[in-house]
């Protein structure tokens, strides 16, 4: 026995599994007679699903359905005729010939029914276009000053739409939307403030102008409108070109704090915290107002207010010290996203000794909150072990339980570079923060994720204690995961090759298996990084401007330095747009090297068009033992004629000359500046090889810290555990430099400066080559 009503299935939405097909041949009804209202208002309703649901109607169809629609005007049913005006809104952008229904909405709108005239008014203006709109013009202005709030809203919004289709005739009924600001209730001001906002908002004088007339109309009223006007008010404020704070202003928005209406105090109070410029003492008055919102029963203003809070503890931490008490009793609030404001809050404005309780209740409803929620509470422990780094255990093991739990990208994301930036910044926690991401790499599900930690620990897992450590889990990489990933796990093992010879040996026996990688860019990066570790550019690539960069012709010089030549690329930019250069060759003269003309390779630019930059190379045998040499270089090409407009090339060419500025060769051009994380245990290990020292006399350099700049640059090492830095009162200082010479010949040094009416210095150099050594010394001298 069936105890359910028979009539349970006739309770079924009508308007689900609707065909477009069945409902045009429905639309036919609308040319019965007589009319069929409760009929038609069903169809309508089926036509409006069908238009929001996305659903395509064919130009034709669209434009016979409109037209049959309009003939529903003949019967005076109010809800037939609302429902009308809603299609003819709806389907006036896919129809034709639309206009034509202008005389029945007009008819409509001057009714003497208020109840037919503000939706007339809307839909009129839907099919209304620039070549009808002045027609309308009379009709709406008077409809706008009207004194009845619905049709003067209605058309007021309305004008708002049409300021897209005709602007210089909306901008002439300025008189009388100010008279509907000035008289009108309700919502109809606050669309009249809108409106006028919107006429007015490129000409920043007069938005100025109105705000500040606005703000002394003792008409205004309407709590939306109260709104708005703050909102234009904040804008003022910030588009100040003095950024100073408007007084008239920033008292209005202090006098709306006193507003009787919830939502007016609000919007007042988050606009002067969010002002430039603001300072604790004049914020005071909104952060109390806030501060009695976070006791409201109501939870969207404690939502409300502990959100806004949150972003003052960013800009003004100490103005929130007497919100205290009361965010702590939100920790326990039953909106799980009020209480993870006020704890991310608390964390931002929080002292050392609340951090271990505060993680604790933290923990307890993690698991509770959105990932959006929880991005907030990790970006706040961010900037909580920055303000206590001797915190970092307890937030590291925090993180690090997280990083564990379920979640989206962007929330490991957030996670990922919360540990990254302590790693950076806070040098105890260095190790624990690699240890866990190493431990979440190998079940991490997120490509570029992985992608990041590993370009991280190649950046920071040389320069700790036990860098060879890390290399097992980069190389667990290599094995398991997709080409993306195994790309940058040989970057991050290249530069644990370059950095630190202890593993370098095994990194290029690693290196060498991906050499049949499946791969093209995975291959391409390891023979890459083998030319490095095994005999590839033995200095850093150094650049210099050979022109100015207005000139016709832009040339830069990149210098590469390898272990028996030099190579200068220059790159040569066309800025003409008449112009084609062709066979472009940097020449090159002087220099104290003697060298043979059939050493020299010089392999020209064959086409340089406009907007492009093209590379032309000149290499010849290097010679670090001559010291400092300059050369004279001019660019030597030939032109051909381009016609801007058409593109027509000239057949002929002519040859030209463009001088450029010289070229210095020095003797950092063949060092390669590597850093060592532990300079004192490398230069012990070196004891033993070649070592010359030599004392000198600096007068060109008046300063300590001068010469902490100019002597690494000048020998193009790298300054190591922070020497570079001189306190400003000392006398004496001692540089730790490092660096791998032409031929990959490691070099460390030891400068020990002394100041006294001069910088004197005494240079000690280790290297497995003595003549290295001496070089070294000489180039100082």
């Amino acid at each position: 026995m069936s105890y359910h009503k028979k009539d349970d299935e006739h309770d079924r939405n009508p308007f689900t599994h609707l065909e477009k097909t069945t409902v045009l041949q429905e639309a036919r009804s609308f040319n019965e007679m007589p009319i069929n209202a409760r009929k038609c208002i069903i169809i309508l309703t089926k036509i409006l699903c069908l238009v929001h649901q996305g659903e395509t109607f064919g130009t034709r169809e669209a434009t016979e359905t409109f037209f049959s629609m309009t003939k529903l005007f003949q019967h005076k049913n109010v809800a037939l005729r609302r429902m009308v005006y809603l299609c003819i809104k709806a389907m006036s952008t896919i129809s034709e010939d639309v206009i034509m229904v202008t005389s029945s909405l007009m008819k409509d709108m001057n009714s003497k029914d208020d109840i037919y005239r503000g939706p007339a008014i809307r839909a009129l203006c839907t099919v209304a276009d620039g070549t009808t709109l002045q027609s309308l013009e009379r009709f709406l202005k008077q409809a706008i000053v009207d004194r009845n709030v619905s049709v003067s809203s209605s058309a007021l919004v309305s004008s708002l739409h049409l300021l897209s289709k005709g602007q210089d005739v909306v901008r002439r009924w300025v008189n009388e939307v100010q008279q509907a600001a000035n008289n009108s209730t309700g919502m109809a001001q606050y669309h009249a403030l809108g409106l006028l906002y919107h006429i007015k908002q490129r000409d920043r004088l007069a938005v100025q102008k109105l705000v500040a007339t606005q703000m002394r109309n003792p008409a205004l009223s309407s709590p939306f409108a109260y709104c708005l006007l703050i909102r234009y008010a904040s804008k003022v404020l910030d588009q100040d070109p003095d950024g100073s704070v408007n007084e008239d202003i920033f008292a209005f928005l202090e006098r709306c704090l006193r507003h009787k209406n919830e939502m007016v105090v609000y919007e007042a109070a988050r606009a002067i915290v969010s002002v430039k410029n603001v300072t604790s003492r004049q914020i005071a008055p909104a952060v109390a107002v806030l501060q009695v919102f976070l006791g409201s029963p109501r939870p969207v203003l404690r939502f409300a207010a502990v959100r806004t809070l949150n972003k003052v503890s960013i800009t003004h931490p100490n103005a929130l010290k007497s919100c205290v008490l009361d965010m702590e009793t939100l920790i326990t609030d039953s909106n799980r996203s009020v209480a993870t404001l006020a704890i991310t809050t608390l964390l931002k404005t929080g002292t050392e000794s609340s951090v271990d309780r505060l993680m604790k209740q933290i923990s307890s409803f993690m698991h509770e909150i959105t990932d959006e929620f929880k991005i907030v509470v990790v970006e706040a422990i961010r900037a909580l072990c920055l303000k206590f780094p001797q915190k970092y255990p307890v937030l590291m093991n925090f993180l690090s339980s997280t990083l564990r739990d379920e979640g989206g990208f962007e929330y490991k994301r957030a996670i990922v570079k919360t540990i990254t930036s302590i790693v950076e910044n806070v040098k105890e926690a260095k190790e624990t923060g690699l240890a866990q991401l190493c431990e979440y790499i190998e079940d991490c599900e997120y490509p570029a994720l992985l992608t990041s930690i590993l370009d991280m620990l190649g950046t920071q897992g040389p320069t700790t204690s036990h860098p060879h450590k890390y290399i097992r889990f980069i190389y667990n990489r290599l094995i398991l995961e997709n080409s993306v990933v195994r790309a940058a796990a040989v970057d991050a093992l290249t530069k644990f090759g370059q950095h630190c010879e202890g593993v370098r040996q095994s990194v290029v026996i690693i290196l060498r298996r991906c050499m049949l990688d499946s791969d093209d860019e995975v291959r391409d990066r390891v023979m890459f990084a083998l030319s490095i570790l095994e005999g590839g550019p033995a200095a850093d690539i150094t650049h210099m401007m050979l022109t100015e960069s207005e000139t016709e012709y832009v040339v830069k010089c990149t210098k590469h330095a390898f272990a028996e030549h030099i190579v200068f690329e220059y790159s040569v930019t066309n800025t003409l747009n008449d112009q084609i250069l062709e066979n472009a060759q940097v020449v090159m003269e002087g220099g104290e090297q003697e060298i043979d003309a059939d050493d020299v390779i010089m392999i020209p630019a064959p086409k340089i068009e406009y907007d492009q930059t093209v590379s032309s190379f000149v290499a010849f045998p290097s010679d670090p033992t001559v010291g400092a040499q300059t050369f004279e270089t001019r660019l030597d090409f030939l032109v051909r004629d381009v016609d801007p407009d058409t593109q027509e090339v000239a057949e002929d060419s002519y040859e030209d000359t463009y001088a450029l500025e010289d070229v210095d060769l020095e003797f950092a051009d063949f060092m390669q500046a590597v850093s060592k994380p532990n300079f004192s245990s490398a230069w012990s290990a070196m004891q033993g090889v070649a070592e010359e020292a030599d004392t000198f006399n600096l007068e060109a350099i008046k300063s300590l810290q001068d010469a902490a700049r100019n002597i690494p640059s000048f020998l193009g090492m790298a300054t190591c555990e922070k020497s570079n830095v001189v306190p400003e009162d000392a006398t004496r200082h001692t540089l730790f430099l490092s660096g791998v010479f032409v031929g990959n010949i490691p070099v460390l040094a030891v400068a020990k400066l002394a100041f006294d009416q001069g910088v004197s210095m005494e240079l000690a150099v280790r290297s497995e080559n003595e003549d290295l050594c001496t070089l070294i010394l000489q180039s100082v001298a």
